[in-house]
């Protein structure tokens, strides 16, 4: 599932007239770099949208591995929104991916997938250290432990909207808006939340700046 149904206030006057995940970037739409990430991955391709959801609506029309989740009543957050869209997924095991990063080196879910062990992780979260987090500005999530336990720390690791959640987690949510967190502090508190380190590129395209430092960072990106 790709979350891009925000109203991408950071970004000021460029999303006046247009939501977040069809501000280009290199050329393309943030949610085609998002959907270059997910298509690498197997299985349907779930898109949500509320603000300016006709838009999402249009550009999206005519991909048939893609299906699009309008949240039409209000916004339902990041957690709610992966809620509502549960039917659709269908899977007791999903990936979700944020719809405004950019990223370079190995495929986000593939980096995922080869570290999911489900006997022991109820959610897996792609992490970078702060220092290679482009256009980050608020700091870090999460400490990884030697195991690869995450733990909540300003002064750690920055997630990058990238991970693998066990639906399950859901199952006592209620209907409506809620966040991410409600789910995470759900895993943290059984030890089941773990974090990997991803090993190429990643920023962060959630405010103008980090618009021109994505695109230097595809520029300076190595050819593999």
């Amino acid at each position: 599932m790709i979350l891009a149904a925000g109203f991408g206030t950071r970004m000021g006057a460029l999303t006046a007239e247009r939501p977040k995940p069809l501000i280009e970037v290199a050329g393309r739409a943030l949610i085609d770099h998002a959907l270059e990430q997910a298509r690498a991955g197997s299985g349907r391709i779930v898109v949500n949208g509320h603000y300016r959801a006709d838009a999402m609506r249009d550009y999206l029309a005519g991909m048939a591995d893609v299906r699009f989740v309008e949240e039409a009543a209000q916004i339902l957050g990041s957690g709610g929104g992966i809620r509502a869209a549960l039917p659709v997924l269908a899977s007791p095991e999903i990936f979700t991916l944020n719809a405004d990063a950019v990223w370079t080196g190995a495929g986000a879910l593939a980096e995922l997938d080869a570290a999911w062990d489900g006997d022991r992780m109820d959610g897996l979260l792609l992490m970078v250290p702060q220092a290679r987090a482009v256009g980050r500005n608020a700091g870090g999530d999460f400490s990884i432990g030697a195991d690869g336990r995450l733990g909540w720390d300003k002064a750690g690791a920055v997630y990058t909207g990238a991970q693998i959640l066990k639906t399950a987690l859901f199952a006592d949510t209620p209907e409506g808006p809620f966040s991410l967190h409600e789910i995470w502090n759900a895993a943290l508190a059984g030890g089941r939340l773990y974090g990997v380190a991803h090993q190429g590129g990643w920023a962060d395209v959630g405010h103008p700046a980090g618009i021109n430092l994505a695109e230097d960072m595809l520029r300076e990106a190595p050819d593999v």
